[in-house]
């Protein structure tokens, strides 16, 4: 009896001892897609989280950091032995870069199960911001559903009456046009839902040809977006029908593809890279500076996702065997985002501004974003109200 009471009070000091000190190195498993045609994606989600190590100096909170980078190959299957190569392998501290949710939605539980915290620099889907919420989940970007409602939102504002919906089949795809479709008070004629990295949209564009909507809102990223836009304009059908999108499919990654059939092209975002103030201002500057290109929304995720994890690790001193102090700390968000002002709500998902931007060519003649106005003042999700965030 004696000796059990001993050995529990000795495993409970050692505990306790490793909770107090603090932690030698951070390492981080930055997994995301980096081959493929989406690849552009998961390279500015890195290219813009390395830009915040230099920022930086290589450490967070302070602490030694080694990044150890990942690619997903946007194959779930993949994408989950690497997972659990970071976590059992190399004992990472924290996770971020996945790009599709598909893929978040594959790996998030060998990650939670572990006791890691995973910072999101892209997906948002519906079930992790509402009844599958968890503790060692943040989102730094926001929920999927967000970015289109404040594009369904500025549609129904400008009076548009039909619409059609095209996304790719997979679970950003459906929040997408769900969350377009909840603050759109026209009619959505049709949702077309296409294979996930569809190049062809022969099929698709005739199908809009015959139903003349006054409007066409569409979610496909990376090379998806790109091959649409340029097949759209090339069918003539910009003539007839206004091309309306997310963020995700008018950003520096699809406009140097496309150039000039992106010109007035309208989309929604909660961050521009013209947006004023200084942290942002930095970021852009020293992100073209150092790469030659304008940085993307996706590029502004991984800088704040970097940001957000050397906030926690400097307000717990480093002691990241403390985990209920590190999840404290992260819900603090005590950073500067590159978006301003930025808080967490009670699933960690962002409650944040949505803008409206248009793509256009600036005073040095480059085709790009330009900020129009703000749609949504500290809009939250839809979900947090089904998350019962465990203690």
């Amino acid at each position: 009896m004696k000796n059990t009471l001993l050995a529990t009070l000795l495993a409970t000091a050692i505990c306790a001892s490793q909770a107090a000190h603090a932690a030698d190195t951070v390492k981080v498993g930055l997994l995301s897609t980096l081959s493929g045609p989406a690849a552009g994606l998961g390279v500015d989600i890195r290219d813009g989280f390395q830009l915040a190590m230099r920022h930086l100096n290589g450490k967070l909170g302070g602490l030694p950091a080694e990044i150890i980078v990942a690619d997903d190959q946007q194959n779930p299957n993949t994408a989950k032995q690497a997972a659990e190569r970071l976590i059992k392998k190399d004992k990472v501290d924290f996770m971020t870069g996945i790009v599709f949710s598909n893929i978040l939605l594959t790996v998030a539980k060998p990650v939670f199960d572990s006791q890691t915290f995973y910072i999101s620099a892209n997906a948002g889907p519906s079930q992790l911001a509402g009844k599958e919420c968890n503790p060692y989940f943040f989102n730094v970007a926001w929920q999927n559903d967000n970015v289109a409602e404040a594009m369904g939102k500025w549609a129904s504002d400008e009076g548009y009456k039909t619409v059609v919906g095209i996304a790719p089949n997979y679970p950003a795809g459906k929040d997408a046009i769900n969350g377009f479709k909840r603050f759109f008070k026209g009619k959505v004629d049709d949702e077309m839902y296409t294979k996930l990295g569809q190049l062809d949209y022969a099929a698709e564009l005739a199908q809009l040809r015959a139903a003349k909507p006054d409007a066409v809102f569409f979610f496909l990223p990376g090379g998806m977006g790109i091959n649409f836009i340029k097949q759209f304009v090339a069918a003539g059908l910009s003539k007839d029908m206004r091309l309306i999108t997310s963020g995700f499919s008018a950003d520096e990654d699809t406009i140097p593809a496309v150039g000039e059939p992106m010109l007035g092209l309208f989309n929604s975002s909660h961050w521009a890279h013209d947006l004023d103030n200084a942290a942002n201002k930095k970021f852009v500057a020293d992100f073209e500076k150092e790469y030659k290109r304008l940085p993307s929304l996706y590029a502004s995720q991984g800088y704040d996702a970097a940001m957000l994890m050397d906030a926690a690790v400097r307000d717990t001193k480093g002691k990241l065997a403390d985990k209920a102090a590190v999840r404290k700390a992260l819900e603090a968000a005590n950073f500067n985002s590159v978006r301003g002002k930025f808080k967490f709500n009670t699933n960690h998902f962002p409650v944040q501004d949505y803008f409206l931007r248009v793509v256009r060519k600036d005073e040095k003649g480059r085709i790009t974003n330009k900020l129009m106005g703000t749609i949504f003042t500290d809009h939250p999700d839809a979900y947090v109200g089904e998350c019962k965030m465990p203690k």
